[in-house]
């Protein structure tokens, strides 16, 4: 058994993510008329992996392809799909803007200097594609500005603009009759454009929305599936983290007193002292 591909729901199977070279989470959510894919790949090679699984299974492959958001780990396998893609207008725009140009290491640099990929995102490309990079970005099809019901056959999915710190045009898609909530990164810190940092505001905001769903199942691009259950424990030390940031702004001697004190831990664990420093850079920037 292949343990990157699992059947989550009686209507979604999942490619998991893949962090050697920041690959995340794809999904196909099958429905009686047609499959929807959630987010392209990384790459073409990414995008055959999860179809031959697909094939394997027996699966549907998918008539329409939504993007979570611009960033080149979920859209660079466009091209490997042949269907409609349908995604946010900020994230036509940003594709557009990366159509057409060249890949070489001295490109890639170019974009690392002006802020529209990290040092991080260029190195993670290099070991996708190799030396010999040949790049397609595709283009969306269809753009939405809101929010999207798309209707497959007795089963609905609802694609939600939602924005956030980590990319202006995430969003969220909500298997209604599965009660599956795929987040993309709409919870990460961002990661262009400067250094890593939360908004408290922002951060809460979006867990707010999330919670709004009701999913019994909710789905990061980078993480594991989680139950509502194992999703709220998860996140609540760092929704503690946000919630100290909006009382004691950059004090970060202050919020780890306190966040030591409400986890009643001596030490505070390596995830959650790099937390406090991105809610730290976004208190000071606010």
């Amino acid at each position: 058994m292949d343990h990157r591909f699992e059947q989550i729901s009686p209507h979604i199977v999942i490619m998991h993510a893949e962090h050697e070279t920041d690959r995340p989470v794809l999904a196909a959510i099958a429905g009686g008329g047609r499959t929807l894919l959630m987010d392209a790949g990384a790459s073409p090679a990414h995008a055959d992996c999860f179809r031959e699984e697909l094939d394997r299974r027996g699966f549907r492959q998918p008539d329409l392809l939504v993007l979570t958001h611009w960033h080149w780990d979920h859209s660079f396998g466009i091209s490997a799909w042949n269907v409609p893609v349908i995604a946010h207008e900020k994230t036509a725009g940003v594709l557009g803007g990366l159509s057409g140009r060249g890949w070489s290491d001295e490109e890639l640099e170019e974009l690392v200097q002006a802020e529209i990929i990290s040092r991080e995102s260029a190195q993670h490309i290099r070991l996708e594609y190799g030396e010999a990079r040949q790049i397609t970005v595709g283009k969306p099809d269809i753009l939405f500005t809101h929010s999207l019901v798309i209707d497959l056959g007795d089963v609905s999915c609802e694609l939600r603009h939602v924005g956030g710190d980590h990319a202006a045009d995430s969003c969220v898609l909500y298997v209604r009759e599965d009660k599956v909530l795929f987040l993309g990164d709409a919870l990460g810190p961002s990661v262009y454009g400067g250094p890593r940092m939360y908004s408290s505001i922002e951060f809460l905001r979006l867990l707010e929305t999330a919670y709004s769903f009701g999913a019994d199942w909710l789905v990061e691009s980078h993480g594991v599936p989680m139950s509502g259950a194992e999703f709220r424990a998860d996140l609540a030390p760092w929704e503690r983290i946000a919630r100290l940031a909006e009382v004691f702004g950059a004090d970060r001697e202050r919020v780890l007193l306190e966040l030591r004190a409400d986890l009643q831990l001596d030490e505070l664990p390596a995830d959650l002292l790099q937390g406090v420093e991105y809610f730290m850079a976004g208190a000071r920037g606010a």
